[in-house]
């Protein structure tokens, strides 16, 4: 749904005709922070220049979620409607003085009329362009994305439903900055770019590690298809919300093997090591603990990114060698566990399967389809015997890795090789990123911070020139 300052929003689908890419690094391929100190309270602080895009990501903790009273669990905030009514008043107050170029909510109240009137009413007196979506089967909540319209024009929308055991969505927007970026003896363009809003699904215990990767999966399939079936040229891509799961999880590290980084983390200078992994929080959830689930992914148009079904391949073995090691089983018996009952020193399809079906990641609800199956199957018989050898169950699903430098310092896409043939086109480059309240920043939670039990994440891009392969188009 679209919701305009007292006007509808005319959208128009996107006509195949070619559009000029927009990214995210410096041309030679690096991301630097310009303030490395961070010492700023807002976005609004920064002197910016007009062709900088800002963007904020806020679970705002819905009112029908939102506990009262730890004696009383069924007692909720939305029972109390000066309660909610303060709280969102202001969350308003934060977002309009961040005025961030797009804004994209989570747990947004959608069945409250009177909430989502004064959104409306006063991001829309703002300047905002609103787009909603409720989650599947009635659940009350959803997304909000705001764009506002004197930074960009939304050239189209789309919305995902996953139809999932979490009920969960996802919006897709194709936008185009209003303030033309100069490329040089080229001229001005007007860049453009995409964006996700989405919220995963809670890992409420390791069997739902398989539904929060498929709703990536999802999501960047749905992008690829987007982009292939509108003919669009390579452009960044941006993922904003809550993705439920940390640096050390399975969703992170499939998404970095598709080129995107972690912008909190680029203007910080962190690594994806361990150290830096516990540096920041964003979320302190229902169980207590603390801990940064919500990310700006980006990903520039000359970043390199392996194939994405290799990338899930990877991702869902990771979680298969995961799921094996939480039974302390070691390299050969998780082998044979692959093995069953086969006598022969090898794996069949048939016992893949059954393995599978045992650690729950197939014959369950919302476990891996059939073609998925055949995906895993396919990817792990290297040489197409029908059987899968010791060797390749090293290789394939044991030791499955994507070394992460190579990911960074290969320009091109490794999905379609290297032609030689380049162009220039714009990225973005990380200006920086905060996190409110700032003791986030720090490892910490304020106890006396109530707008959310999430921090609010923003971060200002930079448009940049950059190199990038000709035949960058998904396929």
């Amino acid at each position: 749904m679209v919701v305009a300052a007292g006007t509808r929003l005319n959208l128009r689908r996107a006509n195949g005709s070619s559009h000029n890419g927009i990214g995210g690094y410096s041309s030679d391929g690096d991301l630097s922070r310009i303030n490395t100190s961070g010492c700023f309270s807002s976005v609004a602080e920064l002197d910016r220049d007009p062709s900088c895009v800002s963007f904020t990501t806020f679970n705002i903790l819905a009112p029908i979620y939102k506990r009262i009273d730890p004696k009383n669990q069924g007692l909720r905030e939305s029972d109390f409607r000066s309660f909610w009514l303060d709280r969102n008043k202001r969350i308003l107050d934060g977002l309009l003085s961040e005025s961030s170029s797009i804004m994209c909510l989570q747990e947004f109240w959608v069945e409250n009329e009177e909430l989502v009137h004064m959104y409306e009413e006063r991001l829309g007196d703002a300047g905002y362009y609103l787009f909603k979506l409720a989650r599947t089967n009635n659940r009350g909540d959803g997304l909000l994305t705001a764009i506002h319209k004197d930074c960009l024009r939304v050239v189209d929308y789309r919305q995902l439903l996953f139809n999932d055991c979490g009920d969960r969505v996802a919006q897709l927007l194709h936008v185009q900055s209003v303030t033309p970026f100069s490329q040089n003896h080229k001229g001005s363009v007007s860049q453009e770019f995409l964006i996700v809003n989405t919220h995963l699904l809670f890992p409420h215990d390791s069997s739902l590690c398989v539904v929060r990767l498929n709703q990536v999966y999802r999501i960047l399939q749905y992008v690829e298809l987007y982009q292939r079936e509108n003919r669009l040229k390579p452009m960044p891509i941006i993922l904003c919300g809550d993705w439920n799961g940390s640096k050390r999880g399975h969703v992170y590290k499939f998404l970095r093997s598709q080129g995107f980084v972690s912008s909190y983390d680029i203007a910080n200078q962190y690594s994806d090591g361990y150290a830096d992994c516990h540096r920041w929080v964003s979320h302190r959830n229902h169980r207590g603990n603390i801990c940064g689930v919500d990310f700006i992914w980006l990903c520039n148009p000359n970043q390199a990114r392996k194939p994405l079904k290799t990338s899930w391949c990877e991702a869902v073995f990771s979680i298969l060698k995961f799921q094996l090691g939480k039974a302390l089983l070691s390299e050969d018996d998780a082998f044979a566990f692959l093995k069953g009952d086969n006598y022969a020193d090898s794996v069949t399809y048939f016992s893949f399967s059954e393995a599978l079906r045992q650690v729950k990641l197939i014959g369950v609800p919302y476990g891996l389809c059939f073609q998925q199956l055949q995906d895993l199957w396919n990817q792990a018989d290297v040489d197409g015997n029908g059987v899968i050898d010791f060797e390749e169950f090293k290789k394939k699903i044991w030791n499955s890795t994507c070394p992460e430098h190579v990911l960074e310092n290969l320009n091109g896409c490794m999905e379609h090789g290297n032609t030689g043939q380049e162009e220039e086109t714009i990225g973005f480059q990380v200006k920086n990123a905060m996190l409110y309240p700032r003791e986030a920043e720090k490892g910490l939670w304020p106890e006396d911070y109530t707008l959310s039990d999430h921090a609010r994440l923003t971060a200002v891009f930079s448009p940049a020139r950059m190199r990038c392969s000709a035949s960058l188009n998904n396929s």
